[in-house]
């Protein structure tokens, strides 16, 4: 398929106007809220459609994950951006640092400042895997509505020179990024309410695929007790009182006993409970978590 041709089929899929929202701009405003409300409506039901995809991607994320691997996302313009943003919440959340990381076309001043031609430049992609040391261990994210950014194209084939794992995120059905890499998931989510602005709908869709990808994968890998953030980083008030209360929940402690645990183990939730629950100290609590390989369900003898 030529460039022409590339770029036309774009444009028909992501950029063509929805008769429905033609004359917006005379539309009193509750009646665009209702517009706009009914239409991302539609982005839960398009995921929906591509679950069987969305976990054989995750599964296969979570096997190079726990097997030490890095998971990379690469995007442009907003996919570049909500990437980003997804991968910044990995260490707050999950306590994991520099292993879920973005790349940005442009680097991270586009993330403000838009350099929305820095997209086309598929050298640029390689220059940024390399940069950031990518193994065959790893997993490259592309990201991109349209499916057929260049720096996207550009990061998903070095990737596989590399032996990385490759998937692809795009609002296209049988997009070029789809036809590279080695799981393709697909979220048809049809025109946008402003023809071409794929921030909208499409920007939804990706933020709810990658939410997906980033939680499943920690609580596969055991960064989950339950449904509780125990391998948060309690970083201020607010955390440390959710962590306080998770001790709390976990072992059935009252708060000044939850808060002296936690001090005591550096405001790691984890360790926390293990001390309260087995009755060990701070050194012991941590050898028993990396004996369970910091599952905590697993260092209370819970599961095997």
């Amino acid at each position: 398929m030529n460039e022409a041709s590339k770029d036309s089929r774009a444009r028909t899929l992501t950029e063509i106007q929805n008769p429905k929202f033609q004359n917006i701009d005379r539309v009193p405003v509750q009646e665009l809220v209702e517009m706009m409300n009914q239409a991302d409506a539609q982005v839960a039901i398009a995921v929906q459609a591509s679950t069987k995809q969305i976990s054989e991607a995750i599964s296969a994320i979570s096997a190079s994950f726990q097997a030490g691997g890095r998971v990379i996302y690469v995007g442009a313009g907003t996919s570049g951006r909500i990437a980003t943003l997804d991968a910044s919440e990995i260490l707050p959340t999950f306590g994991i640092a520099n292993r879920v990381i973005a790349l940005m076309a442009g680097g991270p001043s586009a993330l403000v400042h838009p350099r929305e031609g820095a997209e086309d430049n598929v050298e640029a992609a390689q220059t940024d895997l390399q940069e950031v040391g990518i193994q065959a261990a790893d997993v490259v994210i592309g990201v991109a509505s349209s499916g057929s950014t260049p720096y996207v194209q550009g990061a998903i084939s070095y990737a596989k020179t590399q032996g990385a794992l490759t998937v692809s995120i795009s609002c296209v059905e049988g997009s070029e990024i789809s036809q590279l890499a080695d799981h393709s998931i697909e979220i048809a989510v049809g025109p946008e309410l402003i023809a071409g602005s794929s921030r909208l709908k499409a920007g939804t869709a990706q933020k709810m695929v990658l939410n997906m990808i980033s939680t499943i994968t920690m609580i596969q890998a055991g960064k989950t007790y339950r449904n509780l953030m125990v391998d948060m980083v309690a970083s201020n008030t607010k955390l440390r009182a959710r962590a306080i209360w998770m001790v709390q929940e976990i072992t059935g402690a009252d708060q000044e006993v939850a808060r002296a645990a936690l001090e005591e183990h550096s405001w790691m939730t984890k360790n926390a409970v293990v001390g309260i629950y087995l009755g060990v100290g701070k050194q012991q609590a941590a050898e028993k978590l990396l004996a369970a390989d910091g599952i905590l369900a697993r260092a209370l003898g819970e599961i095997s």
